[in-house]
């Protein structure tokens, strides 16, 4: 055994892990085509201080789980291993001019993503995302159709019950007076409160009702809503989307203290949740507006909103429900070969097979013909081509346990052929 073992919070997949994380992307990106969202692949680092500015300094991405990259040879800009996607997607939207084009700029990713966080059941410091950022539209329509989208793309997956908790976060010209009313309510157990959210406190309060300290979990169960120290404007803007999701049928939960971990989220903000499950694990995702970040990044004041679902936590739920996908079938057709040297007659045949649509694979072992098909039972192969010593094919029906008279390779492809779609 190798001394060498995966780091700490990275990990391998293997099946049937493996197939259902990859079913699980392919069905998100399915979802974004379907909708009209244009695939975007972004980089796997970005400058750190993109994140840096974008996330906010006080988050706890960027203060503590942020992967920075030390320069090397001619580049002085610090690079980070990217914690989300969304300041990633922005950027793109700004260097390549995409405001000239219709609006909403809708994209979509499916993008690897590294926090240092600490390793649990969920939470790995290498995971996966699907995300969706719509670009250019303020109103609340583009929100329920975010919304109903990532919800819509969980209940088809099998996970029929998730709950939208929904909130608003307010806007610049709401917000700063419900934060200093939040540092009102919590400043008598200032000393109660751990160190990391004492400073949250001074430089922003709104991150202690996403703390999961015992002192400030138990002190913003009692913390005014922010939904009622909302301006007109946003107001407005949350009674439409409420009414709007209620219109559609999705499932909608009230959540006034969710704030999300992101310093971005202007009005909307939102989670997908598994209900019953407890703490974090039923936690599939989420999202929110950020009507501020494009102008903070540099470009001009554009409205955008997005969502990101992680598709480690939603294998996991399905894991739990017994509602993984089957793993893929071993092949259908195994080529075996009554002599060595016919290895690559084998391989050429599986080829043949593969090209017309059927999985096959070839046996390249020197075992004896028995042992070839045992292994081709093993993999649960409903056929067998052999190739015969003069070059003609035999195909053995492993269903049927019969086997037909060598014949001349064309026939005996096109039965088999035949065959796997019959019993398909």
């Amino acid at each position: 055994m190798s001394g060498f073992q995966s780091p700490r919070g990275l990990r391998d997949l293997l099946e049937p892990l493996a197939s259902a994380h990859g079913w699980a992307t392919d069905r998100a990106w399915a979802a974004a085509d379907a909708a009209g969202y244009a695939r975007i692949e972004l980089p796997i680092a970005e400058e750190s201080a993109l994140f840096e500015r974008a996330v906010g300094g006080t988050s706890d991405i960027v203060a503590k789980e942020l992967y920075r990259l030390e320069p090397r040879g001619e580049d002085a800009v610090t690079l980070a291993l990217r914690p989300e996607a969304t300041a990633g997607a922005v950027r793109a939207y700004i260097q390549h001019g995409m405001r000239s084009q219709p609006q909403p700029v809708r994209l979509a990713t499916v993008a690897q993503l590294f926090r240092y966080d600490r390793p649990q059941k969920g939470r790995y410091r290498q995971f996966t995302q699907f995300d969706i950022e719509a670009i250019g539209d303020g109103a609340p329509g583009i929100d329920l159709e975010v919304i109903e989208l990532g919800a819509a793309y969980l209940r088809e997956l099998g996970l029929t019950d998730v709950q939208v908790h929904l909130n608003s976060v307010g806007c610049a010209t709401c917000r700063p007076a419900y934060v200093e009313t939040l540092r009102a309510h919590f400043t008598p157990v200032a000393h109660e409160l751990s160190e990391v959210d004492q400073s949250r406190l001074v430089t922003n309060p709104l991150r202690l009702l996403d703390s999961k300290e015992a002192a400030a979990v138990k002190r913003a169960a009692s913390a005014p809503a922010i939904t009622d120290h909302l301006c007109a404007d946003c107001a407005a803007h949350h009674a439409a989307v409420v009414s709007g999701l209620a219109t559609i049928g999705t499932t909608v939960l009230a959540a006034p203290r969710l704030v999300r971990g992101l310093d971005y989220y202007t009005r909307t903000a939102w989670e997908y949740l598994l209900p019953g499950e407890q703490g974090q694990q039923g936690a599939l995702g989420g999202g929110g507006r950020y009507d501020g970040l494009v102008e903070l990044l540099g470009g001009t004041s554009t409205p955008a909103i997005g969502f990101a679902i992680g598709i480690d936590r939603v294998v996991l739920a399905l894991e739990a429900r017994g509602l993984l996908p089957v793993a893929a079938a071993g092949p259908a057709i195994v080529v075996a070969g009554i002599e060595p040297e016919s290895v690559a007659d084998r391989v050429a045949i599986a080829g043949q097979l593969r090209a017309a649509g059927a999985s096959a694979r070839a046996d390249v072992s020197t075992r004896k013909i028995g042992k070839q098909l045992e292994g081709a039972v093993r993999d649960g192969a409903l056929a067998v081509i052999i190739v015969e010593p003069d070059g003609r094919l035999t195909l053995r029906d492993l269903v049927k346990a019969s086997q037909a008279e060598p014949a001349e390779r064309g026939g005996v492809i096109a039965a088999a052929l035949r065959l796997v779609q019959n019993e398909g």
